[in-house]
């Protein structure tokens, strides 16, 4: 659905340079999809980060059944030697009684008969405690060997975020102090930059300054295909002055997040189904919009880069 929905978008900014009513509803709705698919990773990490304390707390009783078990064992293995023990020592006296008492000895064979009987009951009791140890011991290994490969999976993925997010900061650094940041949250790398480093004023056309940060983004993204790309546009809360093609900063921003996506795909090594442009207008602000400074940080573009969550998927589905 992604693939169709930018080829459509490509095809639309090849078109024509306007965003129409229509085109605009298209995009407002591919975005709501994106938003649901965005919504759904969540839920997959809450339903993760949900099945691992889960699956902790039941190793910990896993673990404490087992140390029960091992213990009532054992006690069966100090009763099977105690009463061994009985038996040896009846049978020595049974020895010696046989010459002098036949009702010694008939009282000792039954002695000797019931301790055989309870000696056979505690054998069986204890090989049925040795097999539901066992069993016990299976499960106990099975489910930690899953809880470890999820964890590696999960240490996996925010290695390569860490990674690609070091990457960025290297390719970018001519940009420190220019309008851009790079930051790692929540297992996602978010680069924002002001529309100081890349656009005009009402304009959707990227500066020379701008086009380099995004052909240099974009020669490290080439190298990281499992990432999916979203690109967000955001204006302030001054109203759009502009004539013409565009009629709100929601159309600006929208626009704005397209000519991105445009140089982008530049880049032919990097994969058109991992872009998707958005725009969100005035209503995502990370600063207040009472200030000239609050203003310049709303202004700008967010790439944010998420891992695709395949793998972790297919385990939790395992369960």
């Amino acid at each position: 659905m992604i693939k169709n929905s930018l080829s459509i978008l490509a095809v639309m900014v090849l078109v024509t340079s306007c965003v129409s009513p229509k085109v605009y509803k298209d995009l407002e709705s591919k975005y709501a999809t994106l938003k649901q698919e965005n919504r759904k990773l969540s839920k997959n990490n809450e339903k993760l980060s949900s099945w691992q304390n889960e699956a902790k707390n039941e190793l910990a009783q896993l673990k404490a059944d087992y140390e029960k078990a091992v213990a009532e064992r054992d006690k069966l293995k100090r009763d099977y030697n105690a009463t061994k023990s009985n038996l040896d020592a009846l049978k020595a006296s049974y020895a010696a009684l046989e010459k002098n008492s036949s009702d010694a000895i008939a009282k000792n064979s039954k002695k000797n008969r019931e301790l055989l009987a309870e000696l056979e009951a505690k054998e069986q009791a204890l090989t049925a405690e040795n097999a539901r140890l066992e069993k016990l011991k299976k499960a106990l290994e099975e489910r930690s060997s899953r809880i470890a490969e999820l964890e590696n999976v999960i240490s996996s993925k925010d290695a390569a975020m860490t990674q690609l997010k070091n990457a960025i900061s290297r390719a970018l650094t001519d940009f420190e102090g220019k309008g851009l940041t790079v930051e790692q949250r929540g297992g996602k790398v978010y680069v924002s930059m002001e529309n100081k480093l890349l656009f005009e004023s009402g304009s959707w056309a990227v500066g020379a300054d701008g086009q380099t940060a995004v052909r240099s983004l974009g020669n490290v993204l080439a190298e990281n295909q499992d990432i999916a790309v979203l690109i967000e546009g955001h204006t302030d809360n001054v109203p759009y002055s502009g004539n013409g093609q565009l009629t709100s900063n929601w159309d600006l921003s929208t626009k704005r997040a397209t000519a991105i996506v445009n140089i982008l795909r530049e880049n032919t090594a990097i994969n058109p189904e991992n872009l998707t442009a958005a725009g969100r207008g005035e209503y995502a602000p990370i600063a207040s919009n009472d200030t000239p400074e609050g203003r310049a940080k709303n202004r700008r573009i967010e790439v944010i880069l998420t891992p695709k969550l395949d793998e972790l998927s297919r385990l939790l589905n395992e369960q």
